[in-house]
């Protein structure tokens, strides 16, 4: 079950979540959070042309770049053609898995109880990614979930800050995917560098502790 890329990912600690209502922005997000010392992104699929975006950025050095909210094969396919190399759904879509795994790339499966996060296994998932996960009980549900399954890499996202992520790691996370004030649309679209550039490095501190 295990993929290569979850070490890096550990090591990373986090993962940028770039969400944003046009590729620009998220352009713009990537830019700067790179510009900080960030490296690994997740670009969903509510970012209108994200393939093309992913295309772009996979062609960087030195960038990892992953697509997220993959709707179903297709996105998938489309994905992983532009040279997305970790798949990450907010639920168990087997198809999306398998396509994943077809191309070598890392399978991330959202799940929230332990019956969902058993199928996200079933299906091949190489990690589970607990979301929402402030709002089902935060460090303590995945302090929980790593008694029943100690040797799965989890990503809890969703609510997730530089603020409460040390919580997570400690409970026993293998990385966090964090968008909120790191990825701020408002911030962005204001031309605020510098707060998104602080909340990148508050991030990359987690690296560190």
């Amino acid at each position: 079950m295990t993929h290569p890329l979850i070490a890096e990912l550990r090591r990373a600690r986090v993962v940028p979540v770039v969400r944003t209502s046009t590729a620009a922005l998220a352009a713009t997000a990537v830019e700067w959070l790179r510009e900080a010392g960030l490296h690994i992104f997740e670009i969903t699929m509510t970012v209108p042309d994200a393939p093309e975006l992913i295309r772009g950025l996979a062609a960087q050095p030195g960038l990892l770049v992953g697509a997220g909210t993959v709707p179903d094969r297709a996105a998938a396919e489309a994905c992983l053609a532009a040279g997305a190399r970790f798949l990450v759904t907010p639920w168990v879509d087997p198809a999306v898995i398998d396509a994943a795994r077809a191309a070598k790339a890392c399978a991330m499966a959202g799940a929230m109880t332990p019956t969902e996060i058993r199928a996200a296994l079933a299906a091949g998932a190489h990690v589970v990614k607990i979301f929402p996960a402030s709002s089902v009980g935060g460090p303590g549900h995945i302090r929980a979930l790593r008694a029943v399954f100690p040797d799965v890499p989890f990503c809890p996202t969703g609510g997730v800050d530089a603020a409460n992520a040390p919580a997570y790691l400690e409970a026993g996370a293998a990385f966090v995917g964090i968008g909120g004030r790191l990825v701020d649309e408002a911030r962005i679209a204001a031309g605020d560098k510098p707060t998104i550039q602080h909340a990148a490095r508050d991030a990359l501190g987690l690296m560190e502790a």
